[in-house]
């Protein structure tokens, strides 16, 4: 992945197509922005996880994890900010 990349990928949602208009934070949503690991910058959709399985975080599926098409990129809530998900690593 190019700078180019990393800069359209930036404030968008995971999951998304980053060129679609829907690919931006909606309103009444609750996000955790996702910091390093391939999936720094982006914003995961948290409104429908209750708020006592956060603190699990999420293995997000990932063409850009190390495993390449087949890898998922593990993120887990920062204790000192819950609304910021730190990546763990890579896992097959």
């Amino acid at each position: 992945m190019d700078s180019d990349d990393e800069r359209l990928l930036r404030g968008r949602v995971y999951g998304h197509d980053p060129t679609a208009p829907e690919a931006g934070p909606l309103p009444g949503h609750h996000y955790a922005e996702l910091v390093g690991g391939p999936l720094d910058g982006l914003l995961l959709d948290i409104t429908t996880v209750p708020p006592e399985a956060r603190p699990e975080g999420a293995a997000l599926p990932t063409a850009l994890s190390t495993h390449g098409p087949e890898g998922r990129s593990l993120y887990q809530p920062r204790p000192t900010a819950p609304s910021r998900w730190d990546w763990q690593g890579d896992l097959r």
